[in-house]
């Protein structure tokens, strides 16, 4: 079929207005947006094929046009014009005039009412509907433009004046060896908090509410990982379903704050919650979505960055331009290669992290913004650019190690100073605590901060973000109460989500009143978490893992807004013993640097204690050999820590002793171990610090001597530290 070439380049620009007095001036390329400047606001939008650009007023509720007007300036690549007299609370949105040619790449089609890739606020829903699509209805992408004017069924972006109620209490900047990281959904983790005042739950307000922070510091928890805050909407095909995108990885608005979880203003809002969060010492880490956007594949929607200039925004098959290349799975994938579309992802990060307090972030599938075309660059723009930027230089910064394209695995491979999601240290944990063979050696590299992976020039063990559960997966209960997935909620035939789980139902599918069953899953939860926290690198936790939060075994839970995924807060009560252990946990961490060492362990010996600051141990107390380390069948193992050698040079001024030294006891095995404990630093003995085969507040007071033997329970983890 023949392609179409929009040609509606509409009148003159005082033709074309509603509204006969209203003005309109060349205004200013920079900066790109919406902005009050001058008794005014300024509007600017970036594209490069376009041969005219519409400005469109809407009323206060976005439903009703009341003027259209062609933007007079255009400099570069950048089309402005300022109008004078509007301000903040003003909606309005763009039509892009240009050709229709899908074998070119372009998409241009003034139908369709286009958000502004820099919008700050929007308002109104998407309607599924017909009129969304750029092409025309009962034929395919190629099929000729689509008339139909599409403003009534999409969202409209709103002015914001920036230079209200931005944050104001001073950032933490926790260091990253003290940062323990507690991810969490906006709204899932106070919709059924009964502590939240109503109007409030699972909102950025009832985040920000007193009883929520106070919870936090209990936990020992210096950071929150918000998964995305971006304004994202719901695919088609789950709207169709009656489910909804809960985890919101489906971004439109990358500048705007999602109006979901906001109670009238989601600006302000956001803000507030932030400034309450560094109130309580404690940092915002934002989940960014920058590798895809809402609009998906060729057959998608036209809502924003396809209609503004698709052949610049998205990565398209060379072979044929028509085609989005999909190294997201989710239908397309920015290009951020292409230097505009690097600088609209680089002054949104500036704006998250300037103008609403963000602390950090971590990137949706991050290897996708260090593809230059199909390759992946370690040192390629997007890096480059973060490197050198006064502001994003100085931010956490996070990486998801994969996306879906070719050699797609990146673990260990992200430039200094960035961190890195580590997925091998969850499947090796997992493993060793199963009792799945030869994992043992896996298992001290994963403890002692995947050196294998991360061990180059600039970087440390806090490279590794270490993590037994996510949000993508089995929540810590549900991986120890489930062996197979059951996603039959989300209308897939459980076809979707991981099916290489690594867990263990300890003997009995699902939810059960065994107590023997519910005992051991019980000290499976326990070693997990200690696991994690003990580790060299940052340790992570998902929200409600500190007590038992389940999914009933849906490890997919992305399209579930509902109790389903919602924390439970009923279940405080119940499993009050964990959420000590955990806090027992962080205190441990905060209070000896040799759990959370900036530099990677090395076997070697230091000259004041003469003892290695790591030595691996056997259950008789000899160091490990070759042939130890080599044992599939072995499943115990004991890990000595000095703390003479733990980074003098860089402790906190303020500390006058560097904590103490510890003895680490791993058995995964199914009978009790005898340890025999080596000689301890400082004193004439160790002391139980905790032991996942006991209640937390019912350790033995006895002192275990030097050769003494220590009783370690099956499946049980044990510290042991310096009485004092």
């Amino acid at each position: 079929m023949q392609e179409n070439r929009s040609d509606q380049r509409g009148a003159a620009p005082s033709e074309m207005s509603t509204d006969p007095h209203m003005e309109i001036q060349a205004g200013r390329p920079a900066p790109l947006g919406a902005r009050c400047v001058d008794g005014g606001v300024n509007f600017a939008l970036f594209s490069r094929h376009a041969e005219a650009v519409d400005l469109c007023l809407f009323d206060v509720c976005g439903t009703i046009e009341t003027a259209v007007l062609r933007l007079p300036g255009k400099s570069g690549d950048v089309w402005h014009g300022f109008v004078p007299g509007l301000g903040a609370g003003q909606a309005y949105g763009y039509r892009v005039h240009g050709p229709y040619s899908p074998r070119q790449g372009h998409r241009f089609n003034p139908s369709k009412l286009l958000l502004d890739p820099y919008a700050i606020s929007i308002i109104g829903e998407l309607k599924w509907a017909p009129e969304v699509f750029g092409y025309g209805i009962g034929a395919d992408e190629e099929g000729g433009a689509d008339g139909r004017d599409s403003a009534p069924f999409v969202q409209k972006c709103v002015v914001v004046d920036l230079d209200q109620a931005r944050p104001g209490r001073a950032r933490p900047r926790n260091p990253w060896n003290e940062t323990v990281i507690y991810e969490l959904h906006v709204k899932g983790f106070t919709r059924l908090h009964p502590d939240v005042p109503d109007p409030y739950r699972g909102t950025y307000l009832g985040l920000a509410q007193p009883p929520v922070m106070e919870y936090l510091r209990s936990l020992g928890v210096t950071a929150v990982e918000l998964l995305p805050c971006q304004a994202f909407v719901s695919e088609q095909r789950l709207v169709a379903m009656g489910l909804s995108n809960y985890w919101g990885y489906n971004p439109l608005a990358m500048f705007a704050p999602h109006p979901g979880y906001a109670v009238s203003d989601p600006v302000t809002e956001f803000r507030q919650m932030v400034d309450a969060l560094h109130g309580a010492g404690i940092e915002v880490i934002l989940d960014v979505v920058f590798n895809h956007t809402a609009e998906g594949s060729e057959a998608g929607p036209t809502l924003s960055f396809r209609g503004i200039d698709s052949l610049c925004y998205y990565l398209l098959d060379p072979a044929d331009l028509r085609r989005a290349i999909n190294f997201s799975g989710c239908g397309n994938s920015l290009d951020v290669s292409q230097p505009d579309v690097l600088r609209m992802v680089m002054d949104c990060l500036r704006f998250w992290t300037t103008e609403m307090g963000v602390d950090g972030f971590r990137f949706d599938l991050a290897t996708t913004l260090g593809r230059r075309g199909a390759l992946f660059d370690r040192r390629g723009g997007f890096f480059s650019a973060l490197h050198q930027d006064p502001v994003l230089s100085g931010v956490k910064l996070i990486a998801e190690p994969w996306d879906l394209g070719p050699e797609g695995y990146r673990l260990g491979q992200f430039p200094p100073p960035w961190a890195e999601w580590n997925d091998r240290y969850r499947e090796t944990v997992r493993g060793f605590w199963r009792g799945d063979p030869d994992m043992v050696s896996g298992f001290a590299e994963r403890i002692a901060g995947s050196s294998d992976f991360f061990r180059s020039p600039g970087r440390q063990p806090t490279a590794t973000i270490n993590y037994a559960a996510c949000h993508d997966g089995f929540t810590l209960r549900d991986l120890v109460s489930y062996q197979h997935k059951h996603n039959e909620g989300n209308l897939e035939a459980n076809r979707d989500g991981h099916h290489h789980n690594v867990s263990w139902n300890c003997g009995v599918e699902g939810e059960t009143e065994d107590k023997q069953v519910l005992a051991t899953r019980r000290r499976h939860r326990h070693n997990l978490l200690a696991t994690t926290m003990l580790s060299q690198g940052v340790p992570m936790l998902m929200a409600g893992d500190e007590f038992g939060r389940t999914q009933h075994g849906n490890n997919n839970a992305y399209c579930q807004d509902n109790d389903l995924s919602w924390v439970d807060w009923d279940l405080r009560q119940q499993d009050s013993g964990t959420i000590r252990l955990v806090a027992l946990l962080t205190r441990i961490r905060r209070e000896n640097p040799v759990f959370r060492r900036i530099s990677f362990l090395r076997g070697v010996a230091h000259p004041e204690s003469r003892l290695k600051d790591v030595t691996w141990l056997k259950e008789n107390g000899a160091e490990m050999s070759e042939v130890d380390w080599r044992d599939p069948d072995r499943r115990t193992l004991g890990v000595l820590l000095d703390r003479t050698g733990v980074d003098p040079d860089h402790r906190d001024p303020d500390d006058r002793e560097p904590g103490g030294s510890f003895l680490l006891l791993f058995n995964a095995g199914n009978g009790p171990v005898d340890f025999t404990l080596p000689a301890p630093i400082a004193s004439e003995a160790w002391a139980v610090v905790l032991d996942t085969g006991m209640e937390t507040a019912a350790f033995p007071d006895d002192a275990y001597g030097i050769g003494q033997a220590y009783p370690l329970g099956a499946q049980c983890l044990a510290l042991l530290g310096e009485p004092g």
